[in-house]
This record gives C-alpha cells, sequence and structure tokens, in this order.
C-alpha cells in the first residue's frame, strides 16, 4: 500500500500546482490560461463520455510497452550480467544504440511499422528496454561471487541460482529503472498519439487544441498527469511488497 505520508505529499503538491495556476489565471487574464476549477469542473463533465476511452488507450499502451520492456530487457541484462561472453558480444550494441534519442527515431519506426499500435508499443519499448537492460546487467554483475558459491556447493542448478539470487538482488533496480524511463515514455506517446489514431490522450490534447478548446486541451493535460501519477503510484506499491527489505 501507498504510505499515508506519499499520500500527503501527492496531496500537497496538487493543492500547490492549483495554487500556482490559479494565481497565473488571475494576473494573465487570457483565454489560453482558463481557471484550473473550470479545467476539474470540465474533466468530471466529459470524463465517462470522452476522456475515459481516450485515457484507457493511453494507459493499454503503456502498459503493452512495460511489459514487454520488461520481459526482453531483464533476459538480455541477466544474460550479459551472469555470462561473460554474452555481455562482450551485447554491450556494444546497447551502447551503440542507447544514446540515440528515440524521438529521431519516430519516422524511421512509422514508416517500417505503419501508423497503428505497433509503431506506438515499439517506440515505447525502445524507450524503457535500455535503462531495464542496463539496470539488470549492472545489478547481477555486483553480485558477489561468493553467494554463487555456497548455492553451488550445495548442488544447485541455474534456475535456482537466479530464481534465489539473481532476481531478489537485482529487482529493486529494474523497478527504479522503470520509474525513470516512465516520464519519457508518457512524453513519447504524447507525439506517436498525434498520428495515425483516433484515440489516446495526445491524440484528445491535439484535437482539442485544434479546435481552440483550450478547456478541453488542459483537460487531456491534467488526465495524462494524473495517468503518470497513477502508474508512479503503482510501481511504489509494487516495489513496496516484493522489496519491503529496501
Amino acid at each position: 500500500m501507498i504510505p499515508a505520508e506519499k499520500i500527503k505529499t501527492y496531496s500537497y503538491s496538487f493543492i500547490v500546482i492549483t495554487v500556482l495556476w490559479y494565481m497565473a489565471f488571475l494576473a494573465m487574464k487570457l483565454p489560453i490560461v482558463p481557471s484550473p476549477m473550470a479545467i476539474y469542473a470540465r474533466i468530471f463533465q466529459i470524463f465517462q463520455e470522452s476522456i475515459a476511452i481516450h485515457a484507457l488507450y493511453s494507459i493499454g499502451r503503456v502498459f503493452t510497452g512495460v511489459l514487454i520492456s520488461l520481459l526482453l530487457g531483464v533476459l538480455l541484462g541477466y544474460l550479459m550480467g551472469y555470462y561473460e561472453r554474452a555481455d562482450k558480444l551485447l554491450s556494444p550494441l546497447v551502447y551503440f544504440t542507447y544514446p540515440v534519442p528515440k524521438m529521431a527515431l519516430l519516422p524511421i519506426v512509422m514508416l517500417l511499422f505503419g501508423l497503428g499500435e505497433l509503431s506506438k508499443i515499439i517506440m515505447l519499448v525502445l524507450i524503457i528496454i535500455f535503462q531495464i537492460i542496463i539496470a539488470a546487467r549492472d545489478a547481477v554483475k555486483a553480485i558477489p561471487k561468493e553467494a554463487y558459491h555456497s548455492l553451488y556447493s550445495l548442488g544447485a542448478s541455474r534456475l535456482h541460482i537466479f530464481k534465489e539470487i539473481v532476481v531478489p538482488a537485482s529487482f529493486s533496480e529494474i523497478i527504479t529503472s522503470i520509474r525513470l524511463a516512465l516520464g519519457t515514455a508518457v512524453s513519447i506517446l504524447f507525439f506517436t498519439e498525434t498520428y495515425g489514431t483516433e484515440y489516446g490522450m495526445g491524440f484528445f490534447i491535439m484535437d482539442s487544441w485544434m479546435r481552440v478548446n483550450y478547456i478541453e486541451m488542459y483537460a487531456g493535460i491534467v488526465v495524462l498527469s494524473i495517468i503518470g501519477v497513477l502508474i508512479f503510484m503503482l510501481i511504489d506499491i509494487i516495489e513496496s511488497c516484493l522489496c519491503s527489505w529496501r
């Protein structure tokens, strides 16, 4: 569960942002900066009939991208961390491709895989997977060799080694890498959802902007921020349950 102290922190941040936003609204008095109260009211008015479907599409894409990144990234990271030959073979490839700005790959991905769901998920995977690979590999490499020897002497198989030592020792670092990558992933998702789709918070925000509906545009931005907060809270819950020792 999320600690009460963290919930208070989230609530305090929400109040501070709302107050600053309202002050900007009073000071600027421009249509482009509407009142936060009007935004919140609009969210409640149109959430079920309009925003909810867009939010569900965005959440589904994020979770699909994270799941695929976990499956592939953890597997590759464990191989690179545990087997020296795999590390020598794969590390140069990771180091060469990781620094490439992922937004620069968006046109290539869309040309190769189209404008549909696949290209959006691939972009999310490209953002998240490298941090998972590096975090998993470094966490495995940091495990003292003596930890393996004690289980080897008891006749443990490699499966037991990974289950009893590698996974528990590396999981917290993998969770941290996901948390760090998700902020960028949500930002990239916004851009990918403005092409070839009718659903997603990115489409909703840009469509509202094109219709000069600033109230709904800001409503979409707020909902997208709330989605990000909820994902981070879910990661905190998973970490507190599976890494309670940390």
